[in-house]
């Protein structure tokens, strides 16, 4: 399997530093391929949703770690917020209302 056939997510496309992570550990690739679009959305929206470069590669890192753990969607992720296909739940609306306060 080649990088660029790595599945993306349902709204969000699988950006090139999560993609070389996955390509270099075949278990994790496997894993992820095993997954619905909507959880690979999720670890997609997780791991680009950082604003500092140090976290995103943390998530990054995590990504490969944890789906080889078994966890099939990051853990207290409030979900991804760029779905069209629902309305954002309110307590979602709220959490994000208070990251905006800051």
């Amino acid at each position: 399997m080649t990088r660029k056939d790595i599945s993306d997510g349902t709204v969000h496309k699988i950006p090139d530093d999560l993609k070389k992570a996955l390509s270099s550990d075949a278990k994790s690739l496997t894993i992820w391929e095993d997954l619905t679009p909507l959880a690979r959305n999720e670890w997609i929206c997780w791991t680009t949703f950082p604003k500092q470069q140090k976290t995103r590669e943390e998530h990054i890192r995590r990504v490969v770690s944890e789906l080889k753990e078994g966890m099939r969607r990051p853990c207290c992720w409030i979900g991804c917020i760029h779905r069209t296909d629902k309305q954002i739940s309110p307590s979602v609306k709220g959490i994000l209302s208070k990251k905006g306060k800051r």
